[in-house]
């Protein structure tokens, strides 16, 4: 056997040990383990007044969904969803490492709850809360 036949099994565990470990954002306060080893998570509330009390969300398996997928964290683990407050129906199972697509991620430190461009409280982040346009987020193909 020569080396090269062994190269594409390599960048295959390469890739995904790449996207296996992009399966969460370090320093997430909505992310907590309790004492007895069990997963806290917190979600986006939602607003308690305004449009979105009143719209009937967009179901993840609708095809409904025109914007960026918004990457939240909850109690099984990473899903995509149509929106940041991932009520039940808008949000799926994460194809993050092996579909590209328009993604935020959601998450919460400080006390607020914020969307990134990426999977990384250093890169660009809005207050979800923010009065528009400040809210607006920067979403990345990833």
């Amino acid at each position: 056997m020569n080396r090269f036949h062994t190269l594409p099994i390599v960048l295959t565990l390469v890739a995904f040990s790449t996207s296996a470990s992009a399966q969460f954002v370090k320093g997430n306060e909505a992310v907590r383990t309790s004492n007895t080893g069990e997963r806290l998570v917190e979600l986006a509330p939602l607003p308690s007044s305004g449009p979105i009390r009143k719209t009937k969300p967009c179901l993840a398996q609708a095809g409904c969904h025109a914007g960026p997928w918004h990457m939240v964290e909850t109690r099984e683990g990473l899903v995509e969803c149509t929106e940041v407050y991932a009520r039940e129906g808008t949000c799926r199972p994460s194809s993050y490492g092996t579909t590209k697509l328009s993604r935020i991620w959601v998450l919460k430190t400080g006390g607020q709850w914020l969307q990134c461009r990426l999977p990384d409280l250093g890169s660009k982040c809005v207050k979800v809360f923010a009065p528009p346009p400040t809210n607006l987020p920067y979403p990345a193909v990833q």
